[in-house]
């Protein structure tokens, strides 16, 4: 009895102090910052231009991200192809990829020197800019497609294919079909894809720097960033800051409020045959191979360019790549040792708790990276210079905003295996140490491999709070692209994306394959 008394409250302290440690994260970096905050009457019309077009920008890049997705993925659902399965794969390469290497690629492509202004000079055209609102909301739409897609694809597949038979047998056209069958589920999953895009595109930040700017394309974090590096201005940085933060959390309560789709129904889970799919095969045909370039030649530019490159590069490049790494495996560890202690204290309670604690991560989600790393800065400034802890802030901060996702992967998983083998463990009296690694940590092996994985490409590739931190001395591979790019060194900096590319890659296929083999589940 005393050792299960123990057990319950050493699970509590645990989940507490994780918990704990989310809303300081979330809130506790909010207020700090709101408290040195000297109100909107210090904003200028700069200012409250900058939001405005934060909020434009972000309704424009989720409406064309949605919109163009609803095609494609109807596209890639309906129609059979060699390759299909390969190019729904890369759809999810754009979410581990780091963002500068993506911009770049757009650069290489629609830049003034890229190889659509090549052509359309060709033929007596002007070149086209990529800079301001065109080239903020043309990245965000090659970074947010094909999340839509995925998101609506799922959406589609979980369709019974029995109501697609008995419209057939009805000689059901495919208007018809779509009005009875498809847009009732589209109308569940639309709105769930919208806001989530919608909240990406708000606090991006890499983005609006890399290709934003000027008077017309300034968002909020360039501003708060601008206020930082350049004016040291704290006060307004922290007003924009907090305002950032209103905008954020408004969002993610709405997000909240959007009731999840009714994706599927009862069915046989038969395969689809679409009938009439040979007459939209044109159409189709158009679409995905549209998107398919879209995706695909930023990626092949910079490959391209920077492979000839490589031999050219400095040696900073190995000081840089060693950083690089420090950070992702320091934010892997942070990250998946709080994701199992919180996953597994609360694997004996109900589903309504696990939800709550799963909710206070998805804060992470819902907070500017710049708005913790200025309320950081902010704690620590009157103790110790913050760039001297630019590294570990860092792999904090990219461990809080990657636990959302562990936690979707691992809270499941760990919840099934306690369903499915709890009866086993008290009907054998068993350890809790036995139990763990006998039957709990085998089973997670997949799980776990994938969740490091992700948390290590997506820190490897993170440039967010370490361009608040850093000084002219530190280099990670993000803080060395942005610098090369800054230089119109671009010859070098393709160089440095296909290796930090590389490196991202590859340390999510280590850990993902790792976690697969000899997997139990």
């Amino acid at each position: 009895m005393a050792d299960s008394v123990i057990a319950i409250t050493l699970r509590l302290i645990l989940s507490g102090a994780v918990i704990f440690a989310l809303l300081i994260f979330s809130f506790g970096t909010a207020a700090a910052v709101a408290s040195k905050g000297d109100g909107f009457g210090t904003l200028v019309l700069a200012d409250f231009s900058a939001i405005r077009f934060t909020i434009w920008q972000a309704l424009v890049s989720a409406i064309l991200s949605v919109c163009l997705a609803i095609p494609v993925s109807r596209a890639l659902w309906r129609q059979s192809f060699f390759g299909r399965r390969a190019l729904i794969t890369l759809l999810g390469a754009p979410f581990i990829l780091p963002v500068l290497v993506g911009v770049l690629g757009l650069l290489a492509v629609f830049g003034r020197s890229g190889w659509i202004s090549e052509l359309l000079l060709f033929f007596g055209l002007g070149r086209i800019s990529i800079y301001g609102a065109f080239g903020v909301i043309l990245a965000h739409v090659f970074f947010n497609l094909p999340l839509a897609t995925r998101l609506l694809l799922q959406g589609w597949s979980a369709v019974p294919g029995e109501r697609f038979r008995v419209a057939d047998s009805l000689g059901s056209n495919s208007w018809a079909k779509f009005l009875l069958i498809e847009w009732p589920m589209l109308r569940g999953a639309i709105p769930g894809a919208f806001v989530l895009i919608f909240l990406l595109c708000l606090t991006s930040f890499t983005v609006a720097l890399a290709v934003g700017g000027g008077p017309k394309g300034t968002t909020i974090e360039l501003a708060i960033y601008q206020a930082f590096r350049f004016d040291f201005d704290l006060g307004k940085a922290a007003s924009l800051a907090t305002v950032q933060f209103g905008i954020c959390v408004t969002v993610a309560f709405l997000a909240c409020v959007v009731p999840l789709p009714k994706l599927g129904g009862i069915g046989l889970d038969r395969l689809v045959l679409q009938f009439d799919a040979w007459k939209h095969r044109k159409l189709d045909l158009i679409w995905i191979s549209g998107a398919a370039v879209f995706l695909i030649l930023p990626l092949a530019a910079i490959l391209f360019r920077g492979l000839g490159n490589i031999l050219t590069l400095p040696g900073q490049v190995l000081t840089a790549s060693i950083t690089s790494l420090l950070i992702a495996l320091i934010s892997t560890a942070v990250c998946i040792c709080l994701a199992l202690v919180l996953s597994l204290s609360l694997a004996y309670s109900r589903l309504n708790t696990q939800k709550i604690a799963e909710g206070i991560s998805i804060l992470g989600l819902s907070t500017s990276p710049l708005v913790v790393g200025t309320g950081l800065f902010l704690m620590i400034f009157p103790f110790v210079h913050p760039a001297s802890l630019a590294i570990p802030v860092t792999a904090f901060v990219n461990a809080m905003m990657a636990m959302p996702f562990v936690l979707r992967v691992l809270m499941p998983a760990v919840r099934e295996i306690y369903n499915d083998y709890l009866h086993l463990r008290l009907s054998l009296n068993m350890g809790r140490g036995v139990w763990l690694m006998r039957i709990v940590f085998p089973r997670l092996r997949r799980p776990i491999g994938f969740s490091v994985g992700l948390v290590a490409a997506l820190s490897m590739g993170d440039f967010g709070v370490i361009a608040l931190f850093s000084d002219p001395e530190l280099q990670t591979l993000p803080l060395m692209l942005y610098r090369l790019m800054g230089a119109y060194r671009m010859d070098q900096a393709a160089a440095v994306a296909v290796v930090l590319v590389a490196q991202s890659l590859f340390l999510f296929w280590i850990f993902d394959q790792g976690g697969r083999r000899h997997s139990i589940s």
